[in-house]
């Protein structure tokens, strides 16, 4: 299935700044489930069903240069979904 991109930002941040954009992301999860993201003349609004598909993965890219590592934490739903929840499977140690 083709992806269309609606939104993409990429911006170097300390651990801070970071940090506060997960907590407002996580305070707009509990509340409602409507994030608005926007960046660049760009944005595109959302709503989170109340039960959606958590990913979260750790990688290591190796190539030419130093190696670069990443988190990644993906939401993932289908239009209309709104399952019952499932088993988390996962922690933040």
């Amino acid at each position: 299935m083709p992806e269309e991109v609606l939104f993409k930002s990429e911006t170097r941040q300390d651990r801070s700044e970071i940090a506060a954009h997960l907590r407002e992301v996580a305070t707009k999860l509990e509340s409602d489930g409507e994030l608005t993201l926007a960046g660049g003349g760009d944005s595109v609004a959302m709503t989170v069903p109340a039960t959606a598909t958590f990913e979260v993965k750790a990688e290591r890219e190796t190539g030419s240069g130093p190696d670069e590592l990443s988190v990644e934490f993906e939401i993932e739903w289908a239009d209309g979904d709104d399952e019952a929840a499932a088993d988390s499977g996962f922690s933040v140690e």
